[in-house]
């Protein structure tokens, strides 16, 4: 599809390169040729547009503004205004290029879903594995997942204990710890242990599948804007035709109705839309905004409210230190923080990395060499240092070892965790001495961008797949009064359809995997292209090439401005063309001239419109 599209756009500029110095030539009369050259631009650009008034007539009786525009090539050339003929085909051939540069390509977001449902299943019988398809899994099986293999359905593990990736359900860029009995769903990637699990929802049924049919249904559903001069076609026709009918009985002049319809062929009208939009686009990707619809500039200026993801979208992606706490005096921070170092310096946890990472960056230099390393799955890691046991977990791992925690620890524990930080609790010997707590940060503009937004009257709210505390923390300091947490896929779909359905159009920005049902449902989908997923932006109508949400405000106010644009464009083209039509009919304008004052206005709407490429409020 998308080859054939590129295909068909070459083409039409070639058609129009070839066109251009033929019209020249036939204004011009150069060279005294024995054939009008402007029959070229007739042939190349005029014939198609006629084939495809024909077509929709035909077919579905549909009345576009093609139709009018075919009138009036047939017209001339029957009256051999020639000339008039290949410039009017010309100019909507321009206008027909222009209007589809702004529509969408064949995007492949779907198959790239599809994609991330794991082929094959390990299948456990008698006490045996065995390889089978994934979509021969029934409910009940027992299967076992590997570390780094992507779980084929959704279950419930049975037996060990893991850290699961859940990006791709959650958004969330931080490893879910999982035991026996908790829940897992198909699409997620095992990160560390090996665990068994018991089959539930399979095939069409799973969390995954699910998710793709979402992201089909909201793109079926959304429904594309129809250009201003087809929606007035049929009108455009009647009144045109009148008027050339009427001319013609009260004159007897046929070359007044030609003119008439070669004037109020609606060349400005089709060219006001698209040329403003292209100037918008172009604007747009100055500040590093790809506008990949052509239409969603003309819907995000009817939006009401913006609905931000949290990870990776409002905050940076990626946990940070944001705590260092000792229950003892006999260990500092810093301490703390070179024990941690040199137990994680081994661990593939993003936590454990981003430890030895902030180490390093901070002291310059490498941490200690462990011994006896260990990761434990689901709960922490465990090393000796210098012939003494360090531990570096969770709750449960310092439960295992019967290590208590102190109350002081206990209250920053929980502190830190309202915050919405995750914390690993570090052991000596026997002893609890400290915790790390980690966050994700919010971006440094998030508060500056989401007043921003505030000022231009359009509402905000957060919707995450992260838990309450966390969410709150963030929406607090980035100052969104509304908030969904714990959202699934689905709820984000939900919440927006809800917006949506009370009269509140809907903006997401997002990033995820997760994000791609709301991104398709949302009136306006914006994704972060360069944290966000390939699904999320193919999702989208808009992508933030470089991350940059505190261009989001500039982009609500160009969408109302090349509203503006547009609306002075329709308003002077039509102007222009009732006053044409009325020198037309008394008779001061013939069809070359009438083509040139029509063409004149074309030239204006696309002046107008050129305006938008360097504007900024």
């Amino acid at each position: 599809m998308t080859r054939f599209i590129k295909e068909k756009e070459k083409r039409t500029l070639f058609f129009l390169a070839i066109s251009l110095p033929a019209l020249v030539v036939s204004f011009f009369s150069v060279g005294n040729l024995p054939v009008d050259t402007a029959w070229i631009a007739i042939l190349l650009c005029g014939i198609p547009i006629i084939k495809g008034a024909v077509i929709g007539l035909v077919t579905e009786f549909d009345i576009k503004a093609d139709v009018l525009v075919s009138i009036a090539l047939i017209a001339s050339i029957i009256t051999g205004e020639i000339f008039a003929a290949g410039e009017v085909a010309f100019i909507m051939a321009i206008g027909a290029y222009l209007e589809e540069r702004t529509v969408a390509k064949a995007r492949a977001g779907i198959e790239k879903l599809v994609h991330l449902t794991p082929a094959t299943a390990r299948l456990v019988k008698d006490g045996e594995e065995f390889i089978i398809p994934a979509e021969q899994v029934k409910p009940g099986d027992s299967l076992r997942v590997l570390a780094g293999e992507t779980i084929a359905v959704d279950g419930i593990i049975t037996k060990g204990q893991t850290s699961i990736d859940q990006s791709v359900m959650t958004g969330e860029s931080l490893p879910a710890d999982k035991g026996e009995g908790d829940e897992v769903s198909s699409g997620t990637v095992n990160q560390f242990g090996t665990f068994d699990m018991t089959a539930r929802k399979v095939g069409e049924d799973s969390s995954l599948q699910r998710m793709i049919r979402l992201v089909e249904s909201a793109d079926a559903g959304k429904a594309k804007i129809v250009g201003v001069a087809d929606r007035f076609a049929t009108w455009i026709v009647v009144i045109a035709l009148a008027s050339a009918i009427g001319t013609w009985f009260l004159t007897g002049e046929i070359i007044r109705s030609v003119t008439i319809l070669v004037v109020f062929c609606p060349c400005a009208l089709v060219l006001a839309t698209p040329t403003a939009i292209m100037a918008g686009i172009g604007n747009a990707a100055k500040y590093g905004i790809l506008i990949r619809e052509g239409d969603a500039l003309e819907r995000l200026a009817k939006v009401k409210r913006i609905a931000f993801d949290k990870t990776g979208t409002l905050t940076a992606g990626k946990p940070a230190v944001t705590q260092i706490v000792s229950s003892t005096a006999e260990y500092s921070p810093d301490m703390l923080l070179e024990l941690a170092a040199s137990a994680e310096l081994r661990s593939e946890h993003p936590l454990g990395k981003t430890i030895v990472s902030y180490y390093r960056k901070k002291e310059g230099k490498t941490p200690k060499e462990p011994d006896d390393f260990r990761l434990l799955a689901g709960r922490g890691v465990t090393c000796r240092l210098d012939g003494d046991t360090v531990l570096a977990g969770n709750e449960v791992l310092l439960s295992e070892e019967k290590i208590p925690i102190p109350e002081i620890l206990s209250q920053a524990a929980e502190k830190a965790k309202e915050n919405g930080c995750t914390v690993i609790y570090l052991a000596f010997g026997r002893n609890s001495i400290g915790l790390i707590a980690l966050s994700d940060t919010l971006r440094p503009d998030a508060s500056e961008t989401v007043s921003s937004i505030h000022n231009t009257g359009i509402k905000t709210v957060l919707l995450t797949g992260d838990t309450s505390h966390a969410a709150n923390h963030m929406a607090r300091i980035a100052g969104i009064s509304d908030l969904k947490s714990n959202c699934l896929p689905e709820d984000k779909l939900t919440a927006i359809q809800d917006y949506q359905n009370n009269g509140e159009p809907v903006c997401m920005v997002g990033d995820g995997i997760n994000d791609a049902p709301a991104l398709k449902t949302a009136y306006v989908g914006i994704a972060m292209g360069g944290i966000g997923s390939d699904i999320a932006i193919d999702a989208a109508d808009i992508a933030l090439v470089g991350d940059d949400i505190k261009e989001i405000p500039h982009l609500l106010r160009l969408s109302k401005k090349t509203m503006g644009t547009i609306r002075i464009n329709l308003a002077a083209s039509m102007l222009l063309n009732f006053m044409a039509i009325a020198l037309a009919i008394t008779g001061i304008l013939n069809p070359v001239l009438g083509a040139l004052v029509h063409n004149a206005g074309s030239v204006a709407v696309i002046i107008n419109s050129s305006l938008l490429l360097k504007w900024r409020k």
